[in-house]
């Protein structure tokens, strides 16, 4: 590689590095958190189980049961993200817009859980869409591909160096 190519190497590891790396930090840490989701409760809530079986709540009743409990600030189907339904574990766990999430007994419909979840907040600051509709395309993707780009260069670059200092041992135990 001539000596050009290797400056210009190195200066897009050195100015690519500058440009990403708040980005990727961001990306870093909310990935270890991530990563511990299943781990801590404060991240996102357990899943308690319920009776095992076909669940026998209809949707009136889950949105009433949605209703009667201020902390998910629901009046209707709007005020609610998201409906999981798992018939293995007994639970019905309805996510709220404002974040909280709510489990209910399938058969039942007792509320065995409820709290906030922040793993939905975590994912939405790890691709950027947290911060504005262009930051996940526009910052994050772009950061993501030059991080890329250093890993490779970085690789390059160990590697013709592990390599020219295995030459010139060489050519001193040759002497």
């Amino acid at each position: 590689m001539s000596a050009k190519s290797h400056r210009l190497n190195r200066k897009i590891h050195f100015w690519g590095a500058i440009l990403c790396v708040l980005p990727v930090l961001i990306m870093i840490g909310s990935g270890v958190l991530l990563l511990l989701k299943k781990e801590s409760d404060w991240i996102q809530p357990p899943t308690i189980k319920g009776q095992k079986g076909a669940p026998t709540l209809s949707y009136e009743d889950i949105l009433a049961k949605a209703q009667a409990e201020p902390r998910l600030e629901v009046d209707s189907w709007g005020d609610i993200k998201r409906l999981d339904v798992r018939p293995d574990k007994g639970v019905i766990k309805l996510q709220a817009r404002n974040g909280y999430e709510m489990q209910l007994d399938q058969q039942s419909g007792e509320v065995l859980h409820l709290d906030f979840r922040r793993s939905d907040v975590i994912e939405a600051i790890h691709d950027g869409s947290f911060f504005h509709g262009n930051a996940k395309l526009g910052l994050f993707l772009p950061a993501s591909l030059v991080l890329l780009a250093l890993s490779i260069t970085g690789i390059y670059l160990f590697t013709i160096t592990l390599m020219a200092r295995a030459r010139k041992r060489r050519r001193i135990n040759q002497r």
